[in-house]
């Protein structure tokens, strides 16, 4: 059985390697540590089945420029799932409990840079329809936002700045 719970300290380390795996790259696992050392990581979910941890997900605040009201959204980044654990349903149950917290905790938009096959069955659409501009170069099926309260973006427009671990800058 599969158990979604907020990471503990001893979880850092298998993190680290299931972001390294998942992307087989170590940009993301540095990524969240850079993101967990300066404590900028808001949510911070693992995926646990019999073996240990097999799956991890993210969230960090955004801050949005913008001249219309504000209003309080994460980024959901990264999202993986060990290779071998793929294709099994754990990044759903990680992506329903992360917008659930986010929901808890009372933001009202989570975007993401994200596969555009992936991401809209959560409900996430293109985030330029809704007025929001991304501070770096992505493309517009890649670019995505999840009202998390309907309505939450009316008449709300702005670009979206993310922690500055996310463009290296720590």
């Amino acid at each position: 059985m599969l158990i979604v719970r907020q990471e503990t300290t001893e979880d850092a380390e298998a993190i680290y390697n299931i972001n390294n795996e998942a992307f087989g790259q170590k940009a993301e696992a540095e990524l969240v540590k850079a993101l967990r050392d300066r404590s900028a990581l808001m949510i911070s979910l693992v995926a646990i089945d019999g073996n240990g941890v097999v799956g991890h997900i993210a969230f960090s605040a955004v801050r949005v420029e913008s001249v219309t009201p504000s209003f309080k959204a994460m980024v959901l980044a990264p999202m993986a799932v060990l290779p071998a654990y793929q294709r099994r349903g754990i990044g759903l149950q990680l992506v329903q409990a992360g917008l659930e917290e986010c929901r808890r905790l009372g933001y009202d938009a989570v975007v993401l840079v994200g596969h555009p096959d992936y991401y809209p069955r959560f409900g996430f659409v293109p985030a330029r329809a809704k007025g929001l501009e991304c501070e770096f170069d992505v493309s517009d099926e890649a670019w995505m936002v999840l009202e998390l309260r309907q309505g939450a973006l009316r008449g709300k427009r702005g670009k979206v700045r993310f922690q500055p671990e996310f463009s290296g800058k720590p």
